[in-house]
Parts: C-alpha cells; structure tokens; sequence
C-alpha cells in the first residue's frame, strides 16, 4: 500500500502539462514535423561539408549513417535527426581535436563585438516573441528554436580561438562614464566552456518542453530566451556593475518558470527561491558599491566596476573580509552549498522539467564561476585564508551530507537534486584546494554535472508526462516496458556516478588527487580527500538504488506494465546529451587544453598577491593599487556612448 506521501506524490499536480478547460487531453508528445526534417537534413548536409574543409569526412559521415541506421521503429525524419546530430558531435570533436592546433601566426580573427552578438541575440528573440501572435504556438516554437540555434552557432568560431591564458573577444565601451561603469565583456578558458554549455542545454530544454507545456507557450518562450541571455551574460561580463545587473536578470525568468508552470506547491517554492537568491544578492551589491567607492579614493578619479581595476585594489584584511563575505554568501547560496541549500530541492520538485534541467545544467553554475572568478580574484587574502574551512563544509556539508540525504529520498526529483549539492560540493572543494589539476578538474566538472544532471531531469520528465508521480515506490520493472528509456537513464545514472569513460570521472578524479595535493587546505587536506572519495562511493549506492528500484524487478504497478517506450522527441532531445557524456569521458583533452591555461593564471595571480603580502596580517592599509595584471585584456580605445547630463570621458587603459 502507498504512503500517504507517495499518494501526494503520484496524484501532484503539473500546470505544466496544460490545464486549461478547454484544452484538448495531452495524447503524449507530438512527433517531429516536416519542418524539423528540412531543417535536421540541411544541418547534416552542412555537417558533411564542414567535415570535407576540416579534413574529417570519413569519421564524420560514418557515425552520422550508423546512427542513422541503428534498427528501431523509427521515421525518415527520425533517422536524419539523429545522423544530423551524431555527425554534428564527431564533427565536434574532429576540429577540436589536440592535433589540430593552429599554427603560430595563423590564428583565427576575433571579431570586435562576437560577444555582443551571442549575449544579444537570445534577447532580442525574447522581444521579437512580444511580437508574434499568441494564437500560433507553432510559430512562437519554431521561432524560439531558430534564435537558440542561431546563438549555439555563434559560439562556435569561439571554440576555434586556442584559449592559453588572455582573454579574448574583449569589447569595452563606456556605458556611464560618469560613474565609471562599462559595457565589458571577454572571454578565457574558465568561462568558454560555461557560455558553450548555456548555448547548448537551452535549446534542448525548449525543444523537451513543447512536448508538455501546453498552456501560455508565448510567455514561456519569451522566458526561455530571456533566460538564456541572462546566463550567457553573466559568464562573459567583465565589469561587476554588468555582471550584477545579468545575474538578477537570470533571477526573473526562473522564478516566472517554477510559479506558472510548476506543481502543486510552486508558489511557494517560487518565492523561496527568490527570497534566497535576493538576499544574497543584495550583499553582494553593497560589496560592489564599496569597491568601485575603493578604487576611487585610491585612484584619486572617478570610480570605476571593472574587475581589473576592482583585482589591483588593496584593502585592509578586516574590511577585504567582510567584502569576500558578501560576495561569497550569494555565491554559494546560488551553488548551493550547506546550510543555505534548502531552496533547491523545492525549486527542483516543483519546477517543471526545462526549468530543472536549465537550472540544474546551468544557473548553478553562475555560484561556482562567480566565487572562482570574483570572490576569489578580488579577494585572494582571505580567499585563501579560509580555504580549509570551506574545504571541510564542502566535504560534510556538500558532498557526504547532499549523498546522503539523497539516499533517504522517496521522490526521485528530490534525489537528483540533493545529488546536485553533492556534486556542486566536488567543484567547490577543488577550487578550495587551488592547485593546478583541481581547478581544471571544477571547471571541467561544471560543464560535467550540466550533462550528467541536466539529462537525468530530462529522462525523469520523460516517465513523469506518462504518470504523473514522483514516488520511487510508484516504479518498478520499467525496463521490460521501456528498455530504450532504461538503457538511456542507465547511461546517464554510470555518468553522475563517475565510471571511467564517462564524463563523471574525469573531473571527479582530477579534484580528488588535485586536492590531496594542495597546500592551502591545511593540515586536513587528507582528510578531505578521503570524505570526497567516500561521497563516490555513496553516490554509487544511491544512483544504483534508484535504479533498481525503477527499473529491475517484476512489474509492480500494473500503470507501468504497457507504458509506451521513448518517442522521437525525446530521444532526439536526448541524444545530444548520451553522446556528450562519451565524448568528454574519452577525449577530456579537448577541453582541458583550453581550460589550463586560464586556471594557470588563476593560481598564479591569487599566490602572487598572497605572496606579496603574507599572513597572518596580510595588508594592513592603507588603500591603495598594485599594477595592473599582465593578462587584462588590451583594447585599443574604447567607445564612448555619450550621456546627456555629462560630458563622454575617456576609459581608462587596462
């Protein structure tokens, strides 16, 4: 007999799924459309183009016709969908494989304002949603898609730039002189691979989610886009004024999304979320109004937000602290990390299921990059100085506690998402640890859980559209009905559990020995080492349990005995993600090669400024500025967009 909290579970109800009286009753999720087909082949003949000028065809086209050919009950647009998105991956991975380096003196041309155009394009979508009628859903969806792809595929000259340790695609332009604020954006090897993955979930979470969301799709289309923007910027903002203002922006499109088209309990889990997330950004705004106040008391001119000015400010070390504690607070509230955590599984819970996988996949993300890029390169310090105490909360309060309170859970999206806390903690103790392979291996781990994660909420979404529980205990022998789906979400549990091959393993090993290595974690560094391999040995118990619970065994629940197996949708919507998690376990070096040099600099600018002024007192006052940092981005001379009440004045040289 079921729980009372398993009866609430399997009878939750999910705005999401299209509600309205007089809605036709959802008949699962719409087969691809003759539009799509066009599409998905132009895409494949561009891919096998594309190959023969890289030199790749015979990989490229091979995978693509396996793929293509794998026996299964599937249709010609079916087929050429998913031989479109084999070969666009192996095209991937051909042109930027190791060996193919650009030769000194042949590097590829950064266009001025690329950047602008990937952060710009998804908004300017959103405002040309406002202009399309509503009574057309088809219209809005595609045209939704159209600017997500067209965003995907600005990234990738980004992708053909060897990263080393500068930053490149800088454009700075003096957005309010007068209060020294900029529009300034670039990008390195840490924030490459987090735009790539924004721009590379988010069109796989709208194209999931026409399946299912049936009500009010022009405001959820508006969101989607909005969003995406919103994080693509964040990522790339190199002024903290900038910065700030995309990073409240992610705020409101989620929220809208978990308080529209959530469950049952979205309202409330809507404004936890927001309640959380702003109070902790408001911190952070004071902290940011106090540096840029900072540079210009000790500058003697006008105060400027950008991060390489705010990095040569000297400041006090107990002021440094209160300053890093603002800045860190609403970073790992957004990560999570234990005790502010408590937000998560519920936003997870009620979200609907783009909305877990965009938050999961990416917005996470944000707290990480924020504290490795901004807390810890404005205030090395103290950064450093409590590295061993943060070390020890993300080991206890991240990765054993998160794995296992989700090994306590009955509702399998509150498992994935306590699964996240667990492995957020890994990021965070590797940029903790500060050494050489553990900050590759956060970076990589980053774009890891996004995959791993975000396909887990994916797959779960899929079995939720046909039974509308979430109770464990509901499940039971799902493989013999729907072994495609069973193998998939196999695929994606070996991933989250780290199995050599896998994504999961890569970045998981790198933190490990990379912290069992590090100087700054102190005298426990051991310790920690040992609790973060003993959270892989939990996440395997947890992951396989619900496996086996799901999917082995006889059929316990008659609802499951002749449930239909995945539809073309959702495996196309899938696919991209199985091969990403083979992709980034067998070729890691891909992406590596382009994080190291960027996490080199990294630890080399926090032990120089440490270094320069060694504890237990640090910098003792008063403010004032150290020379600038060799890798800030040159830009010739800014532009200048002119204000009405003061005269345009010049940026000041980086």
């Amino acid at each position: 007999m079921a729980t009372a909290d398993t009866a609430h579970l399997s009878h939750g109800h999910d705005p999401g799924v299209g509600h309205d009286d007089d809605a036709p009753p959802p008949a699962g999720p719409p087969s691809i459309k003759p539009l799509a087909i066009v599409g998905l082949f132009a895409l494949l003949v561009a891919t096998a183009g594309i190959a023969i000028v890289w030199s790749g065809v015979v990989p490229v086209v091979l995978a693509a016709l396996v793929a293509a050919t794998l026996p299964g009950r599937r249709s010609a647009g079916g087929r050429i969908a998913m031989g479109a998105i084999t070969g666009a991956i192996v095209l991937f991975v051909v042109c930027l494989w190791p060996g193919e380096a650009t030769l000194e003196g042949e590097l590829p041309s950064e266009a001025g304002h690329h950047l602008s155009w990937i952060i710009g394009l998804p908004i300017a979508g959103a405002i040309a949603i406002l202009f399309l009628p509503r009574q057309s859903p088809k219209l809005l969806q595609g045209t939704t898609l159209a600017f997500m792809f067209a965003t995907l595929a600005l990234t990738l000259p980004v992708l053909g730039v060897p990263m080393g340790r500068t930053y490149h695609f800088a454009e700075d332009i003096a957005w309010m002189p007068r209060f020294g604020i900029h529009y300034h954006v670039a990008v390195d090897g840490i924030s490459l691979w987090l735009v790539v993955l924004s721009a590379f979930i988010t069109p796989i979470a709208a194209y999931a989610s026409f399946g299912s969301i049936r009500t009010r799709i022009k405001d959820w289309c508006f969101a989607l886009l909005l969003l995406e923007g919103a994080m693509i910027g964040s990522f790339l903002s190199l002024d903290l004024f900038l910065f700030y203002v995309f990073w409240e922006l992610m705020l409101i499109p989620m929220y809208v999304m978990i308080g529209v088209w959530g469950g049952t309990g979205r309202i409330k889990s809507a404004i936890k979320f927001f309640l959380y997330t702003m109070f902790g950004s408001m911190l952070m705004l004071g902290a940011i109004l106090y540096m840029a106040y900072a540079y210009a008391r000790a500058s003697g001119g006008t105060p400027s937000f950008d991060y390489f000015d705010l990095q040569r400010v000297l400041i006090p070390y107990r002021m440094q602290f209160w300053l890093w504690a603002a800045f860190t607070l609403a970073f790992v509230i957004k990560v999570p990390m234990f005790p502010v955590h408590t937000w998560l599984p519920d936003a997870h819970t009620e979200a609907p299921t783009a909305g877990s996988i965009i938050l999961a996949a990416v917005m996470l993300k944000a707290g990480t990059y924020g504290y490795l890029r901004f807390a810890m390169g404005i205030f090395p310090e103290v950064a450093t100085d409590y590295a061993p105490q943060l070390g020890g909360v993300a080991v206890l309060g991240g990765i054993i506690y998160g794995a296992l309170c989700a090994w306590k859970q009955d509702d399998v999206k509150r498992l994935i998402a306590y699964s996240s806390v667990a492995h957020l903690g890994y990021v965070m103790l590797g940029i903790f640890a500060l050494t050489q392979a553990s900050l590759e291996g956060s970076v990589l781990q980053m774009v890891n859980h996004g995959i791993s994660t975000g396909l887990l909420f994916l797959l779960f979404g899929v079995i939720y559209d046909r039974r509308h529980t979430r109770g464990i205990d509901q499940f039971g022998g799902l493989a013999k009905p729907m072994p495609l789906y069973a193998a998939l979400f196999i695929i994606a549990t070996l991933a989250s559990v780290g199995l050599p091959t896998t994504n999961g393993f890569v970045g998981e090993f790198m933190i490990i020995t990379g912290s069992f290595m590090s100087h700054t974690l102190g005298r426990m560094v051991g310790m920690q080492a040992v609790g973060a391999a003993i959270g892989v040995i939990l996440g395997a118990v947890y992951m396989l349990m619900v496996v086996q619970k799901m999917f082995f065994g006889p059929v316990t629940n008659k609802e499951n005995a002749h449930l239909p197996d995945m539809t073309e949708r959702e495996l196309v919507a899938a696919t991209p993600l199985v091969l990403m998690i083979f992709v980034i376990g067998l070729f890691p070096n891909i992406f590596l090669s382009q994080i190291k040099g960027a996490a080199a600099r990294v630890k080399d600018d926090v032990e120089a400024r440490v270094d320069a002024h060694p504890g237990p007192k640090y910098f003792e006052g008063p403010i004032s500025l150290s020379p600038p940092r060799a890798e800030s981005p040159r830009v010739q001379k800014p532009a200048v967009i002119p204000s009405a009440d003061a005269p345009a004045a010049p940026a000041q040289a980086h």
